[in-house]
């Protein structure tokens, strides 16, 4: 099995014949350009920046690389040359036709933000991130996760159930897609190479890594913490390193998509919230190699499992709105310790929802959704997010889902 089919496959013809400029990000080893090739037809020139030669010639001679490169042309990792965006935006605004370029990138940088911005109506932005359980072991359509009913049968009918034991080996597993399909080797190599590999040349390429044995604790010591709140002076400490560098660092995790955070849901209506964000990994195979767990028995029953388990949740759900940009993700906590996991805003809804290690979770864990009911926005159906076998529910208000479903 050598290629899995995407969610997002049938996102890019359908962008193609509206956008002249179609872009795909995402982590390294996410799939971009397998996906973007499968989609790639004989007219379409490729070329990738991470040969030198070619990244040459884009940076200092861009007309030049350009008329070599006829259009249509799928650019990859053009974060190697952003000086060619200018004459990119130039094409697009001069009347290219609809899917014209396709450009794709490991990273979020300055130049790239500016041309999706200033160009919103040529040019369409899409993330892909790692696998999603639905494409791995799901079949049918994918849809944006939600807590009506009637979704969530689908859903049923979509995903393949996992008892806690098959949930934790595809925790710990992970979902990038050259392990998932098994063209790469055993798990401890695949992520030590991931990781040499990113360090080297994705962060490589956006600080100067004096001692970049520091930056890998750096990253070892965010994966320590995934699914908790970040304290960057915490991490700072047990590195070694300044308030500063380590908040330069998890920019670099951030712009690179090793990481994300979700941020705390604001109300003026909500008083005592902690603001500090939570950190998690956008893969968590990464984060259980990084943290030692040398296989998903062990994660099942270590100290971290609520937290990876909690990321790996979190993860499914933003991956599920890949398409769905109206859809915005909070969590809540506040200085007397009420803490609700995730929370999607979403046409004008609150949906709360917690996060348990458990497979016969108790209702008592639904009563912090009512928080919610002082803030602006009016709260709909919450659920808890378990290990358990199949949908239940507390009461009509309340809702027990198997993180399967996600």
């Amino acid at each position: 099995m050598d290629y899995i089919k995407r969610d997002l496959e049938e996102q890019i013809p359908v962008l193609s014949e509206k956008y002249p400029c179609v872009v795909v990000t995402g982590p390294r080893k996410a799939g971009k350009t397998t996906l973007l090739k499968q989609l790639t037809d004989e007219k379409r020139s490729y070329v990738n920046l991470e040969d030198f030669e070619e990244r040459r010639m884009a940076k200092t001679e861009p007309v030049l690389f350009l008329q070599m490169h006829p259009f249509p042309v799928f650019i990859d990792e053009i974060q190697y040359a952003p000086e060619l965006l200018v004459y990119l935006k130039i094409a697009v605004d001069n009347g290219a036709g609809p899917g014209t370029i396709w450009l794709a990138s490991s990273q979020i940088f300055p130049e790239l933000t500016a041309l999706c911005e200033s160009s919103a109506d040529r040019v369409a932005l899409c993330r892909l991130s790692f696998l999603s359980q639905h494409e791995i072991y799901g079949s049918g359509k994918q849809t944006p996760f939600s807590v009506h009913l009637n979704g969530l049968v689908q859903r049923k009918q979509n995903h393949r159930a996992a008892d806690m034991g098959e949930m934790y080996e595809r925790i710990w597993k992970g979902a990038v897609p050259a392990m998932i399909s098994g063209v790469s080797g055993e798990w401890p190599a695949f992520y030590n190479a991931f990781l040499q590999t990113y360090i080297e040349r994705d962060a490589g390429e956006l600080v100067s890594l004096s001692d970049k044995m520091q930056f890998g604790d750096f990253i070892r010591a965010a994966a320590c913490r995934t699914g908790q709140m970040l304290n960057l002076h915490q991490i700072a400490q047990e590195v070694g390193i300044s308030d500063d560098t380590a908040r330069r660092w998890l920019l670099v995790l951030e712009r690179t998509y090793l990481i994300f955070c979700l941020y705390p849901y604001q109300d003026e209506k909500l008083k005592r919230v902690i603001k500090a964000p939570k950190l998690y990994f956008t893969d968590t195979g990464l984060a259980a190699y990084l943290t030692r767990y040398a296989s998903p028995e062990i994660l099942m029953n270590g100290a971290l499992s609520g937290g990876i388990l909690e990321n790996y949740a979190v993860a499914e759900i933003l991956k599920s709105y890949a398409f769905d940009r109206e859809c915005r993700f909070w969590y809540y906590r506040d200085k007397e310790g009420k803490e609700i996991d995730l929370i999607l805003e979403r046409d004008g809804w609150l949906c709360p929802l917690e996060i348990k290690r458990s497979a016969n979770p108790e209702q008592k864990c639904t009563r912090v959704f009512s928080v919610l009911d002082k803030a602006s926005l009016p709260r709909e159906r919450g659920a808890v997010l378990c290990l358990r076998s199949e949908l239940a529910a507390f009461n009509s208000n309340d809702l027990m889902v198997p993180i399967w479903m996600i």
